[in-house]
């Protein structure tokens, strides 16, 4: 009789160790940390990615090493010091702007779909989280971005991956776009 309750409470204990270890893989699990030379700025990126190089692009450029134009980047842009977020407009105008201008500008051989326009207030500073469909000729992608506004500088910080897998890594790049944070 003390064996199957022995069994029983092992195999107990080990179904609680295996549901402890899922609990802590959250919303961080997976997923590294960035921190700019300078101090600015922070943000996550996922596990077993890689930083490359990018002459006359972004300031950083992640990518996923398997699925290689899966991509995580941030451009660092010059605005008037005096403008904040809202000065630069709504959560819908920006994005519709980012759209036009750098996602898919005319002659590009690019359309996008601003499919949401959202605000959020993190660390005492308005960010406007924006989703995009992306149709290029030959295949169909998703993109997230956040950008802020902070001290004469537009952070625009993007996750992209094709829309075959969207459905796999949206929970993912969710926690990379929320995830950055303005340190100084």
């Amino acid at each position: 009789m003390r064996f199957p309750l022995h069994s029983s409470l092992r195999t107990l204990c080990a179904l609680l160790c295996v549901l402890m270890l899922t609990a802590c893989s959250g919303a961080g699990a997976g997923l590294n940390s960035f921190k700019s030379p300078d101090g600015r700025y922070a943000f996550l990126y996922p596990a077993g990615w890689t930083r490359v190089a990018v002459t006359g692009g972004p300031q950083v450029v992640f990518h996923d090493l398997i699925n290689s134009d899966e991509t995580v980047s941030l451009v660092v842009s010059d605005v008037d010091p005096d403008n904040d977020l809202e000065g630069l407009g709504s959560a819908v105008a920006v994005g519709e702007r980012l759209r036009r201008e750098v996602i898919a500008p005319d002659g590009s051989g690019r359309d996008a779909e601003l499919i949401e326009a959202r605000e959020r207030e993190s660390a005492g500073h308005r960010f406007y989280d924006l989703e995009y469909a992306v149709h290029l000729q030959n295949r169909d992608r998703h993109e997230l971005a956040t950008v802020v506004v902070d001290r004469g500088r537009l952070y625009t910080l993007a996750t992209s991956t094709n829309e075959e897998r969207w459905t796999k890594v949206q929970g993912l790049f969710e926690s990379v776009i929320t995830s950055f944070t303005l340190l100084i």
